[in-house]
């Protein structure tokens, strides 16, 4: 019994001798390739590294500082402006033009609205599809203003856009959610279908009861039963 316990042990050395020989003879074949491969990596690391932190960050820094201004025009509905600038500031489309996304995700999102309110619906919609950011908010806000931007392009377009209104009101369950329900609806009206726009009317009605759109929620809801009937 114990010639066999030490024949085992004798062959399980053997073989780990065996294995460390195997990965010695690997590694002095290939010890080129490898380091070559580990200076690679560690090179690529810390060339990232450092155009982030010298390129990459500061011009972000200084996209977002450039886009300052034309947002306080956004929000004081000055469109045309925001937009195209005026010679002193830099409007979306030029901070776009020169930055790109390093102005932050939301830009393409500013530029779309800035265009659907002056009313130039297909290139509202060009900034608006470029627009993948995930802010709880503004994703379906910009969403929702593809509907708007697909609906001031007519009748062609509405089947489209209530796609984009509910899809709007599916990625964030709050109070604008029901807005967004709202317009599906009209939009199901305007195509004729009527049990659509029920369907939207009533969820409206049942889960945001304290959004502005429910308050004459019951009319909207009379109003298609009465085409229904």
């Amino acid at each position: 019994m114990a010639n066999v316990k030490s024949t085992k042990k004798e062959e399980v050395r053997t073989e780990t001798v065996e294995q460390v020989s195997s990965v010695e003879k690997f590694y002095n074949t290939y010890k080129k390739c490898i380091w070559g491969t580990v200076i690679a990596i560690l090179v690529i690391g810390c060339a990232f590294l450092a155009y982030n932190k010298w390129v990459y960050g500061p011009a972000c820094a200084e996209a977002q500082g450039q886009m300052y201004p034309a947002e306080q025009l956004f929000a004081q509905s000055n469109y045309e402006t925001a937009l195209n600038g005026d010679g002193n500031i830099l409007g979306f489309t030029q901070i776009i033009d020169e930055y790109g996304a390093k102005a932050g995700k939301a830009v393409y999102m500013y530029a779309g609205v800035c265009e659907l309110q002056l009313g130039n619906y297909e290139e509202a919609l060009g900034y608006l599809r470029k627009y993948n950011g995930n802010d709880p908010v503004l994703a379906p806000r910009a969403k929702a203003c593809e509907g708007d931007a697909l609906v001031g392009l007519g009748e062609a377009h509405y089947a489209e856009a209530v796609k984009c209104y509910e899809k709007a009101a599916s990625m964030k369950d709050n109070v604008f959610a029901a807005n967004y329900l709202f317009k599906a609806g009209t939009v199901y009206e305007a195509m004729g279908n009527a049990a659509k726009a029920l369907e939207c009317y009533e969820t409206v009605k049942e889960k945001y009861p304290q959004s502005v759109e429910a308050a004459d929620i019951v009319k909207h809801i009379a109003g298609v039963k009465a085409v229904e009937e």
